[in-house]
């Protein structure tokens, strides 16, 4: 199935239509992560489109690269190099980083999707989703008035599954509003109840607008899913 292409390039002009008010100020404020200011958040989003267009860009040509040849530590210093750019800078870097990306996106046809990437050990279909939820997830996380509630539905409910894992084995989790509902292992465990985007604000640690509910109390959530994917046996 062809992945949320034109999605995420809406994410994308919702990205850019956040920041564009933005002076050099409020770009060095703090984001809502910790020890990170918006000018971080920004680095990385610039960054990780740069570095999805690179996983593409190989894919093509069919070869695997490492998403970051020298591993956190170089993804940690480019976010690093590039906090401290203006306002003005960080637009113009996200922009263009986010049009090669798009581009190169344009030119996969539908078997194309499938090719392998090293990034979590998937193919680019998966890279796709990933962009998608960064692009949402960290709009969020720049404190500029994008909550969870504005994520859209079907973001949400990819993230519930994306986000599953980090749940006790056993759990349900149910979206009243969309009436649907979702099983980590064999769902005999508790349930948890609320809406979609609530539920996947609360799987992805961010403030949902109303905490999602359990009759026992929320389970105490896990690690985000660990990258490369862990594997049995």
């Amino acid at each position: 199935m062809r992945p949320p292409v034109a999605d995420v390039i809406e994410a994308h002009r919702a990205l850019a239509r956040l920041v564009a008010p933005l002076d050099d100020e409020q770009v060095r404020a703090a984001s809502a992560l910790p020890s990170w200011s918006r000018g971080h958040v920004l680095a990385h989003l610039t960054d990780n489109a740069r570095m999805f267009a690179r996983l593409a860009e190989h894919a093509l040509r069919g070869e695997l690269v490492p998403a970051y040849d020298g591993g956190v530590e170089e993804r940690n210093a480019i976010i690093e190099a590039g906090a401290g750019r203006s306002a003005a800078e960080h637009r113009a870097a996200l922009a263009a980083r986010t049009a090669e990306l798009e581009a190169v996106w344009g030119r996969l046809d539908d078997a194309d999707w499938g090719r392998p990437v090293t990034f979590r050990d998937a193919d680019l279909s998966a890279t796709v989703h990933a962009r998608w939820r960064e692009a949402w997830i960290h709009m969020v996380d720049l404190d500029l008035g994008v909550r969870p509630a504005d994520w859209p539905v079907e973001l949400a409910c990819h993230a519930i599954d994306f986000l599953l894992c980090r749940l006790p084995d056993g759990t349900r989790v149910r979206a009243g509003d969309v009436s649907r509902e979702w099983s980590a292992g064999d769902g005999s465990g508790p349930v948890v109840t609320g809406r979609v985007r609530d539920l996947a604000a609360w799987l992805a640690g961010r403030t949902p607008a109303a905490s999602p509910v359990a009759a026992e109390g929320l389970p105490a959530l896990g690690p985000w899913p660990p990258h490369p994917p862990q594997r049995n046996g």
